[in-house]
């Protein structure tokens, strides 16, 4: 199930947006996480991700032409340990990965769409115990240049009370700076 306003805009216009690398160390990427990237998209923070830690990164994303994309960029790469997967994990398809072998989840401006409960339970269900669900949004009081429209956006509240129903523990917010000026974030532990 493709969420709504999950529209993806030029590669280069999306990348300018994001400092990957300064998000995943404010959010606390460790160099031991193994890392599932839910929507990876063009691929920017999984590719990050993998040059940054010694365990897997499993990307997921629902486009067929996004996956072949972002694996060809990981082979290339020669990042082995960055695996890609065409899912519908919006609709609970947990793309292979076995429960609790994740210990970092990214849900990186997804949280927009209609179900995020079934995201997070999803989530929560690919963590170990002690793992970190990490989410970056857009920001709904100020005006950015990209996203959704701003009554779709979730707020930190709306994050931080849907994680608490999915069985997270209280959210901690992370402070994003110049690596993501129009996005706040937040990391909940399993």
């Amino acid at each position: 199930m493709k969420g709504r306003e999950s529209g993806m805009p030029a590669e280069a216009l999306w990348a300018s947006f994001f400092d990957a690398p300064a998000i995943l160390a404010a959010i606390g990427l460790r160099d031991d996480d193994t890392v599932v990237d839910y929507g990876s998209g063009y691929g920017g923070f999984a590719l990050a991700a993998a040059a940054a830690t010694r365990g897997a990164v499993h990307a997921l994303d629902i486009e067929p032409d996004l996956v072949a994309l972002l694996a060809a960029r990981a082979a290339a790469a020669g990042f082995d340990a960055l695996r890609v997967r065409q899912c519908d994990f919006l609709a609970g398809d947990d793309g292979g990965l076995a429960a609790g072998s994740a210990t970092l989840a990214l849900a990186f401006n997804i949280l927009h769409v209609e179900q995020p409960a079934t995201l997070l339970v999803t989530a929560r269900r690919a963590l170990a115990p002690g793992g970190r669900l990490a989410v970056i949004h857009w920001r709904s009081d100020i005006e950015t240049p990209r996203g959704p429209p701003l009554a779709m956006r979730p707020r930190p509240s709306d994050v931080a009370a849907w994680a608490a129903a999915a069985g997270f523990g209280a959210a901690q917010t992370v402070e994003l700076g110049a690596a993501a000026p129009w996005h706040y974030g937040l990391v909940v532990a399993r």
